[in-house]
Formats: C-alpha cells, structure tokens, sequence
C-alpha cells in the first residue's frame, strides 16, 4: 500500500514530517543540480583565463630573448637588414597573441547561467505558489489554545 492510499491514516505529525523532508530533498536536487552546472563553467573559465594568461606571459617574456635570436636567425638567412628582421620576429609574437586571445574569447562566450537550476526553480516556485489552504466550513469553531492547520487541496 502507497503512501498516498494511506494518507488518511497517518497522523498529522507523519504528514508534516513527509511534507519537510520531501521539501527538503527538493532543495538538496536542486542545489546539487547548480552545482554540476557551475561546474562546467568554472572549467571554461579556467581554461579560457589560462589561455589569456599564457597568451601574455608569451606576450610580455619571450620577446625579449626570442626576439634576438629569432631576428638574428633571419638575419643570417635572408639579405634583409637587422632592422626588418625584427620587425618579422615582433609581428610573428602579435599574432601568436592575437590567436590565443580569440581562444580565450571563445572560452568565455561559452559560460551561460545555469538554465537547467534556474527553470526547476522557476517551476517549484510556481507549485508552491498555487497551493491554496483548504476553506473551512461555515460555523466551524475552533477550540482556544489549538493551532489551526491548513491543508492544500493536492
């Protein structure tokens, strides 16, 4: 025999005690629910920021040793003068930049809110917001010193 077939044999402490913990394990689905999605973006953000930080420590450390030997390479191989060399070195390091940073950009366009948490939210809020208190009849007294319980329709 179910719960719900049940229910009016159960006690009133059952029931509100049914009520908790079923609301309770609602919230837990729920915020294990956001969690898992906050996952997936903080490793997009991880990477994303990772490949902004390496595009500026390429950026910022290595042109300055890279620069000379790389410029002195073309140097030694063509017939151009040292100054277009490194002209050729510094403009190879921007676009090495340029093409890590759209890698970060990307990264970053693809953090969303959570949907999935946000709509089950939306939803449970939306039940909780229809349950309406049972009406009492007319002439219907309540005894002093009782606490008066309402009860949902569902």
């Amino acid at each position: 025999m179910s719960a719900a077939d049940e229910g009016g044999n159960r006690s009133l402490g059952q029931l509100v005690s049914t009520a908790t913990s079923e609301l309770s394990a609602l919230v837990h689905d729920e915020i294990a629910l956001a969690k898992a999605e906050l996952r997936q973006d903080v490793k997009r953000v991880v990477m994303g920021s990772t490949a902004g930080i390496v595009a500026g420590v390429l950026l910022l450390f290595s042109l300055p040793v890279l620069s000379f030997a790389l410029a002195y390479g073309f140097h030694a191989w063509t017939d151009l003068g040292l100054a277009w060399c490194f002209l050729i070195v510094g403009g190879l390091y921007w676009l090495l930049a340029i093409v890590l940073g759209l890698l970060a950009l990307a990264k970053f366009k693809k953090v969303k809110p959570p949907q999935k948490s946000i709509a089950s939210a939306k939803e449970t809020a939306a039940v909780l917001g229809n349950v309406k208190p049972h009406p009492r009849t007319p002439g219907e007294v309540v005894p002093s010193g009782a606490h008066v319980v309402t009860r949902s329709t569902a």
